[in-house]
C-alpha cells in the first residue's frame, strides 16, 4: 500500500528524519512508538503532504499503490495530493478541538469531505469530456436563475450526502447523530470530538488511515472505544492504519508490527510481540521498562498515617447554568455531590475516573477557586498548591524560569510579611528547588519556550513546592508526557514526597499510573466517590462495578 524509502527531512537546521524505510501492507496496522522529537509526526505529515512549507526533503521516495508521491529534489505535487487526501488517504490528528472548525457545524465538516471530493471528480469528468482547447463553460450563467431540474439535482445530491454522513456519525459509535449533526465541537465531549475526526478520515474509505497519537488526552475507558473502532474500521474495511503513539500498551494491543524510532531514525522494527518479548535494543528495552504497569508487589510508600491536612465533609460544588433567553432566570447545576474524605500527612491519594466525573471541580474546590458550595473543607496545613496538566499554558511565557519559582516567594511574603525574603534569599531558594527536581543552574535563566515537556513540568512541581505546602494537588501532570518523561515524573514526585513529607492528591485517567504512585485510591463517577481504599485493596477486590470496568 505505502513504501517510504530513504526519507530524510529538515527544516533550517540539521535532520530531524534520517533515512527512514518502511513499508504498509494492504489491511495492516503499523505502529510507530518513541519519545517526543523522535521523527514520528514528521514522517507521517511529509508522506500525507502536510508537512510545512520550510520543510526540506533531503533524500528518498514515497510510493502509495507504486505510483510516485514525492521524491526528493523535485516540487510537492499538491494537485496530486488533493486527488489522494481523504480518498486514498486520510489523517486522524492528534487534538481534534484545534483541528475541527470552531465556527462550523460538525455535519458541515464532514459533509465539507464528501463534496470537496465530488467537485473535483466532477471536474474531472468534464476536462475528459471536452475537446482540447475548448473552453469548459457551467450550463449556469452568473445572474441567471437555476432551472428546475437543476433545483431538484442539487437537493437529491446534498440530501444522499446528509444521508452519508449521519452514516459515518452512526459506524463511528455516535448516538443521536441528528442531533450531532447540528452541533459544534465545543458541545462535544473529547471522545465524541474524536470520533468525528475518525467519521472525517473514513467516509470515503481511503486505503490508508494515519492516526497521530489519537487517544493520548482521553480517558481509559474512552481511549479503550477509540482502540476498538479503529480495529473494527481495519477489519471492515480492509484499509491499512498508520498508528503513531508513545503509549506501549496501546501499539501492543493494536498493531501488527512495530516501528521504534529514535533522534530521526528507526532503531527496530518487527512484529508487536517479538518487539515487547525479546527487545533487540537498548532504548527499546528502556521504553518498555518505563510504561507503567501492575506487575510486581506494590511498594508501600507511607510508612503511617498521619494527621489529616484537609478535611472534606458532605462536599457538593455548583455552577451557573445559563438561561437559553435573555430574560430566562440563571440555574445552578450540581456537578459534585456530597463529596466526603480526607487527605493526610505524607501519604499520595489518588483520584480516578472519567472526563466531566467532577475531578477538576472537586480540586478547584479545595482550592478555594469554586465558591458555589456547600459542605465543609477544612484545611490544617500552609495552603496548598496546584501542579496543572499543561505547563506550557499555565507557565508564564514572557518570564524566566527563575522568575517563576521565586514569585510564590513573592506572594507568600506580600501575603505574610513574616515569611518576606531578600532577593538573595529569594533567588538561593529558587536555585535549590531547580537542582531538587533535578535540573541545573543553568536552566535558571531559560524561559519555558526553551524547555523540553518533561522539563517545564519539573518547574510546574517545583513552584507548588517551594512555599514548603503541606498538600499539593497535581491534577493529570503526566498525561501528555513520554512513557520514559512519565516515569520520570512520577520517581521525583515519590522522591519529594519522602524528603519534604508532602501530601499529594494525584489526579489522574491512566489507572497503572494511579498503581504506581498511591497510597490510597479514591474512584470517581458523574460527581460521586464510589470508592475510596488503600491501593492493593482496591485493584485485588474491588466493590464497585465502575472500578471492575475501569481496572478491565
Amino acid at each position: 500500500m505505502i513504501r517510504v524509502k530513504n526519507l530524510s527531512v529538515a527544516f533550517d537546521g540539521p535532520e530531524v528524519v534520517k533515512n527512514v524505510s518502511f513499508e504498509i501492507g494492504d489491511g495492516e496496522i503499523l505502529g510507530v512508538v518513541g519519545e517526543s522529537g523522535s521523527g514520528k509526526s514528521v514522517t507521517a505529515l511529509t508522506m500525507m503532504g502536510l508537512v510545512s512549507e520550510g520543510a526540506r526533503v533531503t533524500s528518498g521516495e514515497i510510493y502509495y499503490d507504486e505510483e510516485l508521491l514525492l521524491k526528493a529534489g523535485t516540487p510537492r505535487d499538491n494537485a496530486l495530493y488533493r486527488e489522494y487526501l481523504g480518498r486514498k488517504m486520510s489523517m486522524v490528528f492528534q487534538e481534534p478541538m484545534t483541528s475541527l472548525n470552531p465556527t462550523m457545524k460538525v455535519g458541515k465538516q464532514v459533509e465539507e469531505v464528501l463534496s470537496l471530493h465530488e467537485a473535483a471528480i466532477e471536474e474531472t469528468q468534464r476536462e475528459s469530456t471536452v475537446p482540447s482547447g475548448s473552453a469548459v463553460q457551467s450550463d449556469v450563467k452568473c445572474g441567471e436563475k437555476v432551472p428546475g431540474k437543476k433545483r431538484k439535482q442539487y437537493r437529491e445530491r446534498k440530501e444522499a450526502r446528509k444521508q452519508k454522513v449521519l452514516e459515518a456519525l452512526s459506524s463511528v459509535g455516535l448516538k443521536d447523530v441528528e442531533r450531532v449533526y447540528e452541533l459544534y465541537p465545543h458541545q462535544l465531549s473529547g471522545g465524541m470530538r474524536q470520533r468525528v475526526m475518525i467519521a472525517m478520515a473514513v467516509i470515503l474509505h481511503p486505503g490508508l488511515i494515519v492516526a497521530d497519537e489519537p487517544t493520548t488526552a482521553l480517558d481509559v475507558t474512552v481511549q479503550n472505544q477509540i482502540i476498538e473502532l479503529l480495529k473494527k474500521i481495519n477489519q471492515e474495511q480492509n484499509n491499512s492504519l498508520l498508528f503513531i503513539t508513545h503509549d506501549l500498551n496501546l501499539a501492543r494491543r493494536l498493531c501488527d508490527r512495530i516501528l521504534v524510532m529514535q533522534n530521526g531514525c528507526i532503531v527496530e522494527e518487527g512484529i508487536t510481540e517479538e518487539i515487547f518479548q525479546n527487545p533487540r535494543g537498548e532504548y527499546t528495552r528502556k521504553l518498555i521498562s518505563a510504561v507503567p504497569g501492575r506487575t510486581g508487589k506494590k511498594k508501600k510508600l507511607r510508612k503511617e498515617i498521619g494527621k489529616a491536612l484537609v478535611e472534606v465533609r458532605d462536599l457538593s460544588v455548583f455552577y451557573r447554568e445559563n438561561a437559553n433567553s435573555l430574560f430566562g432566570r440563571t440555574e445552578k447545576k450540581c456537578v459534585v455531590r456530597n463529596a466526603d474524605f480526607s487527605v493526610y500527612e505524607g501519604e499520595i491519594l489518588g483520584l480516578v475516573g472519567e472526563s466531566g466525573c467532577g475531578k477538576t471541580t472537586l480540586s478547584k474546590a479545595i482550592l478555594g477557586l469554586n465558591k458555589m458550595i456547600t459542605g465543609e473543607v477544612t484545611h490544617h496545613s500552609n495552603a496548598p498548591q496546584m501542579v496543572f496538566q499543561d505547563p506550557y499554558s499555565s507557565l508564564n511565557p514572557s518570564k524566566t524560569v527563575g522568575w517563576l519559582l521565586q514569585e510564590p516567594l513573592r506572594a507568600q511574603g506580600a501575603l505574610d510579611p513574616s515569611k518576606a525574603m531578600t532577593e538573595a534569599e529569594s533567588r538561593a531558594e529558587a536555585i535549590e528547588m531547580l537542582k531538587r527536581v533535578g535540573l541545573e543552574e543553568k536552566y535558571f535563566d531559560r524561559k519555558p519556550s526553551q524547555l523540553s515537556g518533561g522539563q517545564r513540568q519539573r518547574i510546574s512541581i517545583g513552584q507548588a513546592l517551594i512555599t514548603r505546602p503541606g498538600l499539593v494537588i497535581a491534577d493529570e501532570p503526566v498525561s501528555a508526557l513520554d512513557v520514559t518523561i512519565q516515569a520520570q515524573i512520577l520517581e521525583l514526585i515519590r522522591r519529594l514526597q519522602e524528603e519534604l513529607g508532602t501530601a499529594f492528591l494525584f489526579i489522574s485517567h491512566d489507572i497503572n499510573v494511579i498503581y504506581q504512585v498511591s497510597d490510597r485510591i479514591m474512584v470517581m463517577r458523574d460527581g460521586r466517590i464510589l470508592e475510596i481504599g488503600e491501593t492493593c485493596e482496591v485493584f485485588e477486590h474491588p466493590k464497585d462495578p465502575y472500578t471492575r470496568e475501569l481496572l478491565r
